[in-house]
């Protein structure tokens, strides 16, 4: 079907064809069912722990330990496996998915949880890390933003459904079945792979060597840097939002829910923003939903005693971080095309070092100082982060000029 003179690098890329919108909706899948079933847990946390004896303390953890592997295993994965047709690596990921889901949902103790978040870190992690890399491989490049608009919708359905879906199966089915039909979402999706997905042959020169070699370019360290502070930055403010909500505007349980609903719509929406907006310049994109966030944050903590303004701010705050992911995978990826995966693990381990801090200095800050003071902190990592991204913007008009 393609030619034979095209030179190796180029053997798996399709931009001289067509795109291969088919294989990117089944990467879609992938990443909604490892999504899913990393946000499973927040839902069951009470019933799991009570028939595990165990606190709900300590069933949290397998949130943490599916995070830190998967911080872990973003380099690990792209590394190990860079001898190896990526087709394949897709396809063993998502049976990861599969067999962790089948072992949560049968297992009789909390350490055979935590082993199974471990293979869902694994299969996570090394994703994620060759999600912008695949993107690239399978449209012509200009296109590369609304591919990965397409692979985060994943992200954002997943986080509209996961949590309200899982409540409810593990209310009237019992937690193990939400973790049966998570392995169920992984199997559609790893058959969906096997009929979509192009060979592709390795390419770039994973290392760790590599790593430091990509980390030393200036973008894509502005682009970590960037990452690291939003993401931060939102993840403290997030994780504390209903002590937000149920301190500040005083709301009911049933309220918080509809918001948090509308947060997540407006992620979704954000999303295909994100991936618009990507297409033209990925840099003015990730300044645009840094500073919304910043101005949303404000925004909250200044009139956030009505319900209204609360409302308002926090779907707008869902729309702005929606676009965020895309936005910055598109920036990394065309700032490290000749080696977007290994660029694509370090993005994964920003973000899981970001996720963790986050949550740790928003602990910090509502134990201290208040809620209000979460919010704050938000507003000036947002606009730290818009403020990096602007100033790389300037050094590189100057250096080309």
């Amino acid at each position: 079907m393609h030619g034979t003179h095209l030179p190796s690098d180029d053997a798996a890329r399709t931009e001289h064809d067509v795109a291969r919108w088919d294989a990117v909706t089944s990467l879609t899948l992938g990443v909604f069912g490892l999504v899913t079933a990393e946000f499973l847990p927040v839902s069951l946390l009470t019933p799991l722990s009570a028939d595990l004896s165990v606190g709900t303390g300590v069933a949290g953890q397998s949130i943490t330990t599916t995070a830190v592997i998967a911080a872990i295993a973003g380099p690990g994965i792209v590394i190990g496996t860079r001898k190896i047709d990526r087709r394949w690596t897709v396809l063993a990921l998502t049976t990861l998915l599969i067999i962790s889901s089948l072992i949560a949902a049968l297992a009789n103790n909390i350490y055979t949880v935590f082993f199974a978040r471990i293979l869902l870190g694994i299969g996570l992690g090394g994703f994620w890390a060759m999600s912008g890399a695949l993107a690239m491989r399978l449209v012509p490049p200009p296109l590369m933003p609304r591919a990965m608009a397409i692979i985060m919708a994943g992200v954002s359905l997943a986080t509209v459904c996961a949590a309200p879906l899982g409540a409810w199966i593990g209310d009237t089915l019992g937690w193990r079945a939400a973790f049966f039909l998570s392995a169920g979402v992984g199997a559609v999706a790893l058959a969906v792979q096997t009929f979509t997905l192009p060979a592709l042959p390795p390419t770039g020169h994973a290392g760790l060597g590599t790593l430091a070699a990509v980390m030393r370019r200036p973008a894509i360290r502005t682009g970590l840097l960037t990452i690291l502070l939003f993401v931060a930055g939102h993840f403290a403010g997030f994780t504390y939002i209903r002590p937000f909500l149920e301190r500040v505007p005083q709301l009911d349980v049933e309220t918080i829910s509809l918001i948090l609903l509308a947060y997540g719509v407006g992620g979704f929406v954000g999303n295909m923003l994100g991936g618009a907006v990507s297409e033209r310049s990925p840099r003015l994109s990730i300044m645009l939903f840094t500073s919304l966030v910043a101005a949303s944050a404000v925004v909250l903590a200044v009139g956030g005693a009505s319900l209204i303004v609360a409302a308002t701010a926090i779907t707008l705050w869902g729309l702005a971080f929606g676009g965020f992911p895309v936005s910055v995978q598109s920036f990394i990826a065309r700032n490290a095309p000749d080696e977007a995966e290994s660029a694509g693990s370090l993005v994964v381990t920003t973000f899981q070092v970001a996720i963790s801090s986050g949550a740790v200095l928003g602990g910090i800050l509502i134990e201290t100082q208040g809620p209000v003071a979460v919010i704050l902190f938000l507003a000036a990592a947002s606009l730290l982060a818009a403020s990096v991204m602007a100033a790389r913007g300037e050094r590189r008009q100057l250096s080309l000029g």
